[in-house]
């Protein structure tokens, strides 16, 4: 059975940037992730998300009437051009592919990967927007903040003082908004920056960009949106764009944990518990000074609360939902 996209989306198939190849990016955020990126050990490095480096998106905007989702066993290059304007995009996880088209295209798919040595195609899906999305992508409040996707009418959407307005479209990646760990991220946020002023956000696992722009809507003036997939790297890059916020964020596609070391009054990470261990054990880690950790589990939270406490680190406020999923906000210097 297939589901939805999974939380933090920082789990994936990586498609690196040689250290040769340098990113664009003017904003100052961006020049210190690029000399990140040429000082990164190894032959890969981060590559930064230019602004103008859209998503493969079909023509026709979400909601998409149906969705048609084709598997292969390994990450394929994609071609827009041979695909058509149906293809949505792809979505690369654990050294698989997910082709993602607003219509039926398996005979397509099929001639695509008949030269590819190795490639082949596990299953295909039909379903609708709502049901790969976990329901209707609708606007909602959340504390200031007010999301809406872009398809709903402006007239509905009628601001009050003090909103927070974010236009989201999330495609086919994870973060709605509407996952408890995203609803409890964005409070902790509010709570964050009414604490103490804070110019920079880090954002482990970016998925839309929701928590980066969230961020940058209560006053961070330099944010770095991380995440390993390219599609939700895109993805997030674009509403970025529609928010009017490419001054204040850059979008880097790489490694969660190797990017910790990057300077941050805030560390903000909703992702993969495997992964959040590997950021609290960096040495950097200690460097923010607050942090917000998320879309852990029960048992999880146990062991990283443990963890966080042989650190020395402050929980100030938890977060529990249904008793399953836990937020932690808290601070390593008091």
């Amino acid at each position: 059975m297939l589901v939805g996209p999974t939380c933090g989306s920082s789990c994936g198939v990586v498609v690196p940037q040689k250290r040769d190849e340098a990113p664009s990016s003017k904003s100052e955020v961006g020049s210190a992730v690029e000399g990140f990126a040429h000082s990164a050990s190894g032959l890969f490095a981060p590559r930064v998300i230019p602004m103008n480096d859209r998503a493969e998106r079909s023509s026709i905007s979400p909601p998409y009437p149906q969705l048609y989702i084709y598997h292969l066993d390994a990450p394929v290059p994609c071609d827009r051009t041979f695909f058509g304007e149906s293809f949505i995009g792809n979505w690369e996880e654990e050294g698989s592919s997910f082709l993602f088209f607003s219509e039926p295209a398996k005979d397509i798919v099929k001639r695509w990967i008949s030269p590819l040595p190795g490639v082949t195609l596990l299953d295909d899906y039909e379903m609708s927007y709502e049901e790969w999305q976990g329901g209707a992508v609708t606007s909602f409040r959340a504390g200031r903040f007010h999301v809406r996707p872009p398809w709903e009418n402006i007239k509905h959407f009628q601001e009050v003082e003090e909103t927070l307005p974010i236009i989201l479209d999330p495609g086919v990646v994870f973060g709605t908004g509407t996952h408890p760990t995203t609803r409890d991220c964005l409070a902790a946020l509010e709570i964050a920056f009414s604490q103490k002023k804070t110019e920079r956000v880090l954002d482990l696992g970016t998925g839309t960009g929701l928590l980066a722009i969230a961020a940058a809507r209560l006053g961070a003036r330099h944010t770095i949106a991380v995440d390993l997939n390219l599609l939700a790297a895109q993805t997030s890059a674009e509403n970025i764009r529609r928010n009017g916020l490419e001054d204040r964020i850059v979008v880097v596609q790489g490694r969660a944990d190797e990017l910790v070391p990057m300077s941050a009054d805030l560390l903000v990470a909703n992702i993969h518990y495997d992964v959040m261990r590997r950021i609290v054990a960096s040495d950097s880690f200690l460097e923010k000074e607050a942090f917000i950790l998320s879309g852990i589990l029960r048992s999880q939270a146990r062991k990283l609360e443990a963890i966080l406490t042989k650190l020395n680190c402050s929980i100030l406020r938890r977060w529990v939902h249904e008793d399953t999923w836990f937020t932690f906000y808290g601070k390593t210097k008091l």
